[in-house]
């Protein structure tokens, strides 16, 4: 039998979709595999497509001020995890009520958040459109980061601090040899627990950061997690949170797939760490890992006071005090 809204939406001209649609894109020429660019877009371009390639944050926030008063409806992201980033935390300060869906291109070097909603990385312009023509989405809440002391807001999608920090710092390195996507972040975490369990009682990946972490309960068994672990003053090894369900190459540091903010936390200096690792890696429920300092913790929220720097989808920014927190669900156009 044939599927009749597959053959509709074999048959949608994705200029046409894109005509019915007031539609913003934002591309990012420097992107690892940019296929679009604006060159690319010129045959969508009218009266309700726009199209542009910011330089500057101060660019990209004039540009999406200019969609906003359009009255965009669909904002396409050509570019991977560090643009997705950027356009979504400038985003948040202009669209403050109803915001429009996101479909993405993907481009980059990493490209975690188009892996969770299932967009492959073959995925391109016209197919975004066609997609979008037919209302198929998903929805995702970003993380947001809050500066307490300036109250300034970042967007992304996976925080991380502590070890995680150097592992992205080698994974960046991994982008120049030619790893990327998966790949980088599979061989950054290795070298990382590498570097941690060869080098030494004194090294300083198991020295870890001093972090101060109270976290916001989350229902009952969410309380009891978030109780036991509240406002804690001590080293720790790795911070990890994301609201994707489905991380890199299959991992699962947080657990069965599930929707909401999860954190991992492990203890400084890390115990059993090559006991440990695999089961961390395929999301072992086994009880004795949070005894072991292996803490799993799901939370609207939390507090974090660090001196070190935190790595948001790939960028380092500045410790300080900070409020990470389940932003507001987006809505993701989706093949």
């Amino acid at each position: 039998m044939f599927d009749s809204a597959a053959s509709e939406r074999a048959s949608v001209n994705p200029r046409e979709a894109a005509a019915k649609i007031r539609t913003g894109i934002i591309c990012n020429p420097k992107s690892h595999r940019n296929r679009s660019s604006v060159e690319a877009t010129k045959p969508f371009l009218s009266g309700t497509v726009l199209a542009v390639t910011p330089r500057t944050q101060a660019e990209l926030a004039e540009v999406l001020t200019d969609f906003a008063r359009h009255g965009i409806e669909l904002l396409v992201i050509d570019g991977g995890d560090g643009t997705i980033r950027d356009v979504m935390t400038a985003a948040a300060r202009i669209w403050t009520g109803a915001a429009p869906r996101v479909a993405i291109v993907p481009s980059g070097k990493t490209n975690a958040l188009a892996l969770d909603l299932g967009i492959p990385d073959t995925w391109t312009l016209d197919q975004a459109l066609t997609a979008a023509r037919h209302g198929r989405v998903k929805l995702r809440s970003p993380v947001e980061v809050i500066r307490k002391d300036s109250g300034a807001k970042l967007c992304g999608f996976l925080f991380g601090a502590g070890a995680f920090v150097d592992a992205t710092a080698l994974a960046q390195r991994t982008h120049r040899a030619g790893a990327f996507n998966g790949v980088a972040v599979g061989l950054a975490l290795c070298w990382a627990i590498l570097q941690t369990l060869f080098g030494g009682a004194n090294s300083a990946w198991r020295a870890g950061n001093r972090m101060r972490i109270r976290f916001q309960s989350r229902g009952d068994e969410g309380a009891h997690a978030a109780g036991k672990h509240a406002d804690t003053d001590r080293a720790r090894y790795i911070l990890l949170a994301s609201t994707l369900k489905r991380m890199p190459i299959g991992i699962r540091p947080f657990g069965v797939p599930r929707a909401g903010l999860k954190t991992l936390v492990v203890d400084a200096p890390p115990r059993w760490l090559a006991a440990a690792t695999p089961l961390i890696v395929a999301g072992s429920p086994a009880a004795w890992l949070d005894r072991a300092g292996y803490h799993r913790i799901d939370t609207p929220s939390f507090d974090l006071s660090i001196d070190s720097g935190f790595i948001l989808d790939g960028e380092v920014y500045p410790g300080g005090d900070l409020t990470v927190r389940e932003a507001r669900a987006l809505s993701f156009v989706v093949p």
